[in-house]
């Protein structure tokens, strides 16, 4: 990275500080190595960091965690690249452009929690052949992963682009909520959280990400979102990534089991009905990863393939290839 591009990253690093910047933890132990992650102010990633934080899954790791939450995706980047934070949470094609580039980061899964395609429940959209002619929201832009594998399964059955045959609306996700409910859109493709709330106030899943991951021959559902890292952090804070591997796991097995760690956590995930609350809950224990296997680094491969067909470079990036090595393995 040249020095002129570096210095910039930086100075935006402390606007995005000054302006939307939350301190959720307290100060390390003199003997405890310090590990900073960025992350949405309201992300879903702030549940799992909160049971990290709140059991002390990572004092008793010998690492203290803290958490900068900060007011957009770009100003997480920011401060990732800037230097300001250990690491923060992106999608693995993130990583695979910057690993072309020569950075030498890491990616560690954590959930398989993917949206879905809503609709109202007693609409006239009965099937995704439906969708064509229709009004779509999509949230994440053109090149949104979960938008461009419903146009690859459309296209594989021989329906047409959706691109073409529906009028994608491109918008920031809860005002794609919003359109539904208000009927200015026929369907929404969601992010899963977004997805979860409207499933909770009585909308109809017509499509899950995963299902049509499956139906494209992607046996396993891919997570698309992680926590990254350098990976020459386990050099400078010896063994600090797999210590957060291991509290992660802690946090994640809390919330697979107990329904009273839900509760306590409620106010946090801001569920504003009962139905909204129980469909949070289901739905993210649908994504806890068990473990990490080659059957997933596989089925990350084909979902690339597949995706890289619709989305071309704009997706991935001039010449990126698939490197099963981003993702992170203990030593």
């Amino acid at each position: 990275m040249d020095q002129m591009r570096l210095r910039d990253l930086k100075f935006t690093a402390c606007i995005c500080l000054l302006l939307g910047c939350t301190m959720l933890t307290g100060p390390a132990r003199a003997s405890e190595p310090e590990l900073k992650i960025a992350a949405l102010k309201f992300g879903t990633v702030n549940w799992v960091m909160d049971v990290i934080k709140h059991h002390g899954l990572d004092r008793q790791n010998g690492f203290s965690l803290k958490t900068l939450g900060l007011a957009s995706k770009n100003a997480t980047t920011v401060a990732f690249l800037s230097g300001e934070v250990d690491g923060f949470v992106t999608d693995w094609f993130w990583v695979l452009r910057e690993r072309a580039r020569g950075s030498d980061i890491v990616q560690i899964p954590y959930s398989a929690s993917l949206g879905a395609v809503m609709v109202a429940k007693e609409g006239q959209i009965t099937s995704l052949d439906d969708l064509a002619g229709k009004k779509i929201g999509v949230a994440g832009g053109p090149i949104d992963k979960s938008w461009l594998l419903l146009r690859a399964h459309q296209l594989k059955r021989g329906k047409g682009d959706l691109a073409k045959t529906a009028s994608p609306i491109f918008a920031a996700p809860p005002l794609l909520n919003q359109q539904l409910v208000s009927a200015r859109a026929d369907a929404v493709l969601n992010f899963w959280h977004f997805s979860a709330r409207l499933e909770g106030a009585g909308y109809k899943r017509l499509a899950s990400v995963s299902e049509l991951m499956s139906a494209l021959g992607i046996p396993v559902a891919v997570p698309l979102v992680g926590f990254v890292f350098p990976k020459s952090l386990g050099e400078a804070k010896p063994g600090i990534i797999a210590k957060f591997v291991n509290a992660l796991k802690g946090a994640s097995a809390i919330l697979k089991t107990s329904d009273a760690e839900w509760e306590r956590l409620r106010p946090l995930m801001k569920a504003k009905t009962d139905g909204e609350f129980v469909t949070l809950k289901k739905r993210y224990r649908e994504g806890i990863l068990n473990e990490w296997t080659d059957a997933h680094r596989k089925a990350a491969m084909a979902m690339f393939e597949v995706l890289k067909q619709i989305g071309g470079d704009k997706l991935t990036g001039a010449g990126t290839r698939f490197d099963p090595a981003m993702f992170w393995s203990s030593p």
